[in-house]
């Protein structure tokens, strides 16, 4: 039977990182993983140049960035490995990089890079990789595990858990890591799709059929959360960086409100117009404005009609309304089949948080995704891997 000290299930971002990171300390390490490839993840991250990291995050703002019962949870990890370190660790293996909005930071060639970079690290340090590999069980045997594989059994002094969430299914996710958690005893906080596009019931999609494929600058609002970024209307609803980002907070039966034009004083621009060329239709002359589509859905929207010299200030303070305030109720969101992470997972009050371990169950450790940690649409998720792999390998 084969024995090690470290036996880490996964083989993405957090799983590479802890391996490398325990196998750098002399640990035994062998990595496990039931796909054909490692990282897939990190391979089709950010179209194929993965948003590794945003160079924004610090330990001030990462409360607000990232979503846990508890969100402090995550700083103890975020702030002894940071976005600097691994832009180091790509400036030294000659990764180039570019930033591309608000701090998030891609490869200039492929997501590839990455992986090769962290299968060399892992290969440098002593550390094996199984691919194809399934897990049956583990279970407590005297102070370490015994871990049954489709390809054996192997004991182990610790054991690292970073078998991600539910997001993907068809890349191979599932809920092995929670059933892992609860089966040591562990709580799960729900989950749920996140960072994922939202759904129109019938009526809605009827209306908003037309601005299918179309995308806006907006500022979408929740309550006291908002986000200034793009949003995308699809052929089910709602998509775009704004919703990505707006989903993990949503829930059944909120409204989200949407600035199609934020900053712009589309009344009083209307008002002017309306002197010089009041035989224009409205729909036309707010298309001065917006896109055509849009404008024409924002007069429907606001029962308007007719030429824009007919329009009274009230009728222009009422479309402005629309355009600025734009109500919409989502009925659901695409699920975990395009939802990029995964909300919820293995409670934080049952880990240490600097080192990942179960405080109940000692040589036990869950890292990255299948932790009740999420962190923003932008690169904040993979630094989280990073992180809390990183935190693991330092003790496992």
């Amino acid at each position: 039977m084969e024995k090690c000290d470290v036996v880490i299930l996964g083989a993405g971002a957090a799983g590479l990182m802890a391996g490398i990171e325990a196998a750098r300390r002399g640990r035994s390490v062998r990595v496990l993983d039931h796909a054909r490839r490692p990282g897939e993840k990190i391979r089709i991250s950010g179209g194929g140049r993965c948003n590794f990291t945003n160079r924004l995050l610090t330990r001030q703002n990462a409360t607000e960035r990232f979503l846990s019962r508890n969100p402090r949870f995550a700083l103890s990890a975020l702030s002894r490995y940071t976005p600097a370190d691994f832009i180091a660790r790509l400036d030294a293996a000659g990764i180039a990089w570019h930033e591309k909005h608000l701090g998030q930071l891609f490869c200039d060639g492929k997501a590839t890079q990455i992986i090769d970079l962290l299968l060399r690290d892992l290969r440098a340090a002593g550390g094996e990789l199984s691919l194809e590999t399934s897990i049956d069980r583990v279970e407590r045997e005297g102070e370490g595990f015994l871990v049954t594989t489709s390809q054996g059994p192997i004991r182990a002094a610790s054991v690292i858990v970073a078998t991600g969430g539910k997001s993907i299914p068809k890349m191979g996710a599932s809920s092995l890591g929670y059933e892992i958690a609860q089966r040591f005893g562990l709580e799960i906080v729900e989950t749920r799709p996140a960072l994922v596009p939202l759904t129109f019931a019938e009526q809605d999609l009827a209306r908003t059929a037309p601005l299918s494929g179309l995308a806006r600058p907006v500022d979408l609002r929740l309550g006291k959360t908002h986000f200034a970024e793009d949003l995308l209307f699809t052929h089910r609803g709602l998509s775009g960086p704004a919703i990505l980002q707006i989903s993990s907070y949503w829930r059944e039966g909120d409204t989200l409100r949407v600035d199609l034009a934020p900053g712009d004083d589309i009344a009083g621009a209307l008002a002017e117009q309306r002197d010089a060329a009041g035989r224009q239709a409205l729909h036309n002359a707010l298309a001065r404005h917006l896109p055509e589509k849009l404008a024409q859905f924002v007069v429907a929207e606001a029962k308007l009609k007719g030429r824009l010299a007919e329009q009274s200030n009230k009728d222009l303070a009422k479309l402005d309304d629309q355009i600025h305030r734009w109500q919409v109720r989502p009925v659901g969101s695409e699920g975990y089949r395009t939802a990029e992470v995964t909300l919820g997972g293995v409670s934080t009050d049952a880990l240490d948080a600097k080192t990942m371990e179960a405080k109940q169950v000692p040589g036990l450790y869950f890292i990255g995704e299948v932790v009740d940690v999420t962190g923003w649409l932008g690169g904040y998720n993979f630094q989280w891997a990073w992180a809390s792999g990183w935190a693991a390998g330092q003790v496992a």
